[in-house]
């Protein structure tokens, strides 16, 4: 297993609210990777996304064992981003500036042959086998519900004057239900996991290109940073990139 997150400011940001988390480069923890995209003003979104991951990455690693089974690695990532809602919810209603402060998250574990995501907002997972993308999860998010009713189409969504008012968030709410997926892998398949600065600036397929002719996760995560700040870096910029190598295999 190798993998690598990156983060950018981008070129329209004066600070950066996205966080993000990945296990040290031969740790005993967890195949545990984090994006969040915080949001709200005064540093409510920075403070959001950095209490989330944190808490997250906290919870998994102290209670993710090696013989879990598949129903309760999804329990403790559902109960990892409860614990990290309450935590968001309460600290904002005890400061007048910091209310209504939330941030999406996207989790990616890798547990024995499967891969399990967790996820809330609109930050993405992408799954690139072979020489297709596919995304993971689905946007918690106004044009997302417009397209899935049939009122505008996916390519209107990425146009659409209200794109980036997302429908749930951590932290907005003091019950919250976030999405708990798994899915199988399979050898050298890649893992994209990014905020949205990097899909309001780039297409699925440039997406893909990039990551298959970079020569690696490091490479490719600075590549889609930077082809992002070309065509604007209208927000901070969260990629990680995780390549299962053969699956199931001890982690590098």
């Amino acid at each position: 297993m190798i993998g690598i997150i990156k983060s950018d400011v981008g070129k329209a940001r004066l600070n950066n609210e996205d966080m993000f988390y990945f296990p040290q480069k031969g740790s005993k923890l967890p195949q545990l990777f984090i994006v969040a995209d915080g949001m709200g003003g005064h540093q409510g979104g920075e403070i959001a996304s950095k209490i989330a991951v944190e808490e997250v990455s906290t919870y998994v690693n102290s209670h993710l064992l090696e013989d879990c089974s598949a129903q309760e690695v999804k329990e403790i990532l559902k109960s990892s981003i409860s614990k990290a809602n309450n935590k968001v919810f309460s600290l904002s209603l005890k400061n007048d500036e910091l209310l209504g402060m939330g941030t999406t998250i996207t989790i990616a574990l890798f547990h024995g042959r499967h891969l399990y995501i967790g996820h809330v907002g609109d930050s993405r997972a992408y799954l690139i086998r072979e020489n297709h993308i596919k995304q993971l999860t689905r946007d918690h998010s106004l044009v997302w519900e417009l397209a899935e009713d049939g009122r505008i189409t996916m390519e209107e969504t990425k146009t659409h004057p209200m794109k980036n008012i997302i429908t749930k968030a951590l932290g907005t709410d003091e019950l919250l239900e976030p999405d708990i997926l798994e899915f199988d892998l399979k050898d050298n398949d890649i893992i994209v996991l990014c905020s949205d600065g990097l899909t309001n600036m780039l297409e699925n397929d440039s997406i893909k290109n990039i990551v298959l002719s970079s020569g690696g996760p490091e490479q490719a995560a600075q590549k889609l940073i930077d082809e992002a700040n070309l065509r604007g870096g209208e927000d901070n910029i969260t990629v990680g990139i995780i390549k299962a190598d053969k699956v199931g295999c001890e982690k590098t």
